[in-house]
């Protein structure tokens, strides 16, 4: 059935940014586990997360502190940089944040 007279407002994508700034951070959250994400505002950010508006995760494990973060211009470099420190070991994840050099990994070795 077909109505008469009834047009659909077009919703206008909002135009997403590839560009500009984007950040990776580290939070440790209040049971001393750690929360990677990225995002282009990252005062914003982790103003949501404390306020139990950001990631699941993170609901329940509040307060959060931002314990690491890096700059990037592209939204791609920024997403790819969040799986791989997704993909590290909490030892890892601590080198990094601490700025130590990453210890190498014997072969057949375990994380």
């Amino acid at each position: 059935m077909k109505i008469s007279g009834c047009k659909r407002k077009k919703r206008r994508k909002r135009k997403f940014r590839r560009s500009g700034k984007f950040f990776v951070y580290i939070l440790e959250c209040s049971d001393g586990t750690y929360y990677t994400g990225y995002t282009p505002d990252i005062d914003k950010r982790l103003g949501l997360h404390n306020r139990g508006k950001g990631a699941r995760y993170t609901r329940d494990r509040r307060p959060v502190e931002l314990k690491w973060h890096k700059a990037y211009r592209y939204f791609k470099l920024a997403f790819l940089e969040e799986k791989r420190i997704k993909t590290l070991t909490r030892k890892e994840k601590e080198d990094l944040i601490y700025a130590r050099k990453p210890r190498k990994r014997r072969a057949g070795s375990r994380r």
